[in-house]
């Protein structure tokens, strides 16, 4: 397909671990108008470097990101971005694989450092931020004791579900769902504060 795409769409390279629902879900589109916004393209085998067009207007790189509170052993497109965020501007994270592993978070930790950041390994909005990430549309987790009246606050651990979290607190995914707006079930992080009702 050619670089070209048409009026109302704007043109993404794809990225390690990119897949053509997270790229909807980046962008706050659905996945329907992103496959009809790219009929050639087979999703199922989408290449790095390779150009699609995203319905939408393009900000610049600035439009809202997700901002997902990153740890050693995270995985997936977000590491992945973090990783050639921090090769870009001079830290070596080692191979950019998506997998946040020791080198990931030396490299971290060094740019946090020349950020004067409490160098924590962990990549949470204010080193988003200080990548260059737009954080203000995202509603990743709510701060510690601010959930909202009826609900409490839980910390994630290793091995935590939503459906695990609702049978331990005699509650419904739904219920965890709704009081977590924007919350990615399939993506859960160690150490991601969460609101449970009570």
């Amino acid at each position: 397909m050619g670089n070209r795409c048409p009026n109302g769409t704007f043109p993404y390279t794809i990225k390690a671990g990119d897949t053509f629902y997270l790229i909807a879900r980046r962008y706050g589109i659905s996945l329907d108008e992103l496959l009809r916004a790219n009929p050639k393209v087979d999703p199922d085998r989408l290449y790095v470097g390779q150009i699609v067009c995203v319905p939408g207007e393009n900000q610049g790189g600035n439009q809202p990101h997700q901002c997902p509170l990153l740890s050693q052993g995270s995985r997936g497109s977000y590491v992945t971005e973090v990783q050639t965020l921090l090769r870009d501007r001079g830290f070596d994270p080692g191979p950019i694989d998506g997998i946040f592993g020791t080198r990931t978070r030396s490299a971290v930790m060094s740019f946090q450092r020349s950020k004067n950041l409490t160098p924590d390994g962990i990549v949470g909005r204010m080193t988003w931020t200080a990548l260059g990430k737009n954080c203000s549309g995202s509603t990743p987790t709510p701060p510690p004791g601010k959930c909202p009246q009826g609900t409490m606050s839980y910390t994630i651990r290793s091995g935590d579900t939503l459906y695990l979290l609702a049978n331990r607190y005699n509650t419904t995914v739904e219920a965890i769902m709704r009081a977590n707006q924007g919350i990615d079930p399939h993506n859960l992080q160690i150490g991601q504060m969460i609101c449970i009702p009570r």
